[in-house]
């Protein structure tokens, strides 16, 4: 008798709809825990470390390129935004221009001038950003200065090269990124691989960057939410279940409990016609004792 409910049961779950939830769920787990959530706690773990840089780096007074850059002109990824100073003079002839990289939730126009360090390597330095004026380079956007100066800056890490080839526009070499080894091939000059941010109030310097805000933002509650969602995916599943389950039972009660009532019914249904059936053979014989009686009793008042 159970065997049978518990194939109706299984044959539940085995249909579409059963099936394409259950393994929807478990992708969603899956990449919840193992995409979802890392990259948010990834995300806010780089943000710690990068908070940590620029605090150390104000902890520290500026020191010189060979101390912060490697000999072959890579930075440490442990010492990007250290302070830098550097003495040489700009090439303002090679500077090339950065088109319209937001700053300050608006388009600004960045110049990269290249910096021949004194006795040491040719570095790129940004030197700041003005905002465009009619999408085109503004006056305001001066060039570098000449002659020799000493500038402070951020150690930063180069920027893969950008999809958008370089265009030429106003007469100026404009590109999307900070790619050193595309700026290299565009000025035909060796730099380092990495660069600098010139800071604010140095020599050259344009509108200065904005250091980024100390903060982490929500990824970490991302994070944790994301794994909490991945709890609670199957933990839902397995209470849909339960309560399908319960439903099928109280189901397979309610058709059990009217099966027994229709075999009661149908019982006392034959018990009745049992009882009709007995009385009407009672009468039938005691009626035919009454009928031969009566016969008797006529025959003889005729004989008589």
């Amino acid at each position: 008798m159970k065997k049978p409910q518990r194939t109706g049961i299984l044959a539940t779950f085995l249909k579409p709809g059963w099936v394409v939830t259950v393994l929807l769920i478990l992708a969603f787990t899956y990449v919840a825990f193992t995409v979802l959530a890392p990259w948010q706690l990834h995300k806010n773990t780089a943000l710690t470390e990068r908070n940590h840089l620029i605090e150390n780096s104000f902890q520290v007074d500026p020191a010189p390129l060979s101390e912060v850059f490697n000999p072959d002109g890579t930075l440490p990824a442990n010492h990007e935004y250290r302070r830098v100073e550097v003495r040489g003079h700009f090439l303002p002839d090679s500077e090339v221009v950065m088109r319209l990289r937001p700053v300050d939730a608006g388009p600004a126009f960045h110049a990269l001038t290249p910096f021949q360090v004194d006795g040491g390597p040719i570095i790129l330095v940004n030197r700041g950003w003005q905002r465009p004026a009619d999408g085109k380079i503004p006056p305001s956007f001066t060039t570098a200065p000449l002659g020799e100066v000493t500038i402070i800056g951020y150690a930063r890490l180069t920027e893969p090269t950008p999809a958008n080839p370089p265009i030429k526009e106003q007469g100026r070499t404009q590109v999307h990124g900070i790619s050193t080894s595309q700026i290299s091939e565009l000025t035909s000059l060796s730099l380092s691989q990495d660069y600098l941010q010139l800071a604010d109030g140095q020599p050259g310097v344009l509108t200065a960057f904005p250091l980024p805000k100390l903060e982490t933002g929500p990824h970490l509650s991302y994070g944790i939410q994301w794994i909490a969602f991945g709890i609670l995916a199957p933990i839902g599943l397995g209470y849909f279940i339960f309560a399908e389950l319960r439903e099928r039972r109280r189901e397979a009660a309610e058709l059990a409990e009217l099966a027994g009532l229709d075999v009661a019914a149908v019982v006392e249904e034959e018990q009745s016609e049992t009882q009709v059936s007995q009385a009407a053979r009672t009468r039938s014989r005691y009626g035919e004792q009454a009928s031969s009686r009566n016969l008797w009793a006529r025959d003889r008042e005729e004989r008589f």
